[in-house]
């Protein structure tokens, strides 16, 4: 149920951003307003589901792939794109959920933008493996960087509501605690 609920609030938060990413995504004042802003919230969504697997890494990969799917639905990507790379980045946060600990602010930032940078390298390798159409080196590399940026400015706040939901599905005080503060179950 946990893991259900927080697919449905990384699927709200992909409609929202959706819609103000279409007004908002050019900035025109940075690379000439040629390159989106565009936050990864599934990658983000499928790294915390996979830190925060507790039995089994299966539900987790799951409702990733679902919310993957569906940004991939939302934002216009080639079908299964982000689907595939949610599910890697659910399962590379599973594999490290025991040796990293995601709390504070700089250290949180800095796993958005991690995760931001490693979804958008993995999408164009994904593109280029598939014969996609690629813009050009330069186009390619801003898309990476501002894709790391955006999520990680978006990063902590996705982080926070879905530690939330974590602490609300709690079974005790001491999981509850733990889940607002970030630490592994």
């Amino acid at each position: 149920m946990r893991t259900a609920t927080c697919a449905l609030v990384a699927y709200a938060i992909l409609l929202v951003l959706g819609s103000l990413w279409m007004t908002l995504g050019r900035l025109p004042w940075i690379f000439g307003g040629l390159v989106e802003w565009k936050p990864e919230v599934a990658a983000i969504a499928a790294a915390y589901l996979g830190l925060t697997a507790r039995r089994s890494v299966a539900g987790a990969v799951g409702a990733s792939i679902v919310v993957g799917y569906l940004s991939d639905l939302i934002g216009g990507a080639p079908v299964g794109l982000y689907a595939l790379i949610s599910g890697v980045v659910c399962i590379l946060g599973h594999l490290v959920h025991r040796r990293i600990l995601v709390r504070g602010w700089g250290v949180t930032v800095g796993f958005s933008f991690f995760v931001g940078l490693a979804t958008a390298v993995m999408a164009v390798m994904l593109r280029a493996l598939f014969a996609q159409p690629l813009g050009g080196v330069g186009t390619e590399l801003a898309r990476m960087l501002t894709s790391g940026l955006a999520t990680a400015a978006i990063g902590p706040l996705v982080l926070r509501l879905l530690r939330r939901i974590d602490a609300a599905f709690a079974r005790t005080h001491r999981e509850r605690d733990a889940a607002l503060e970030g630490l592994a179950p």
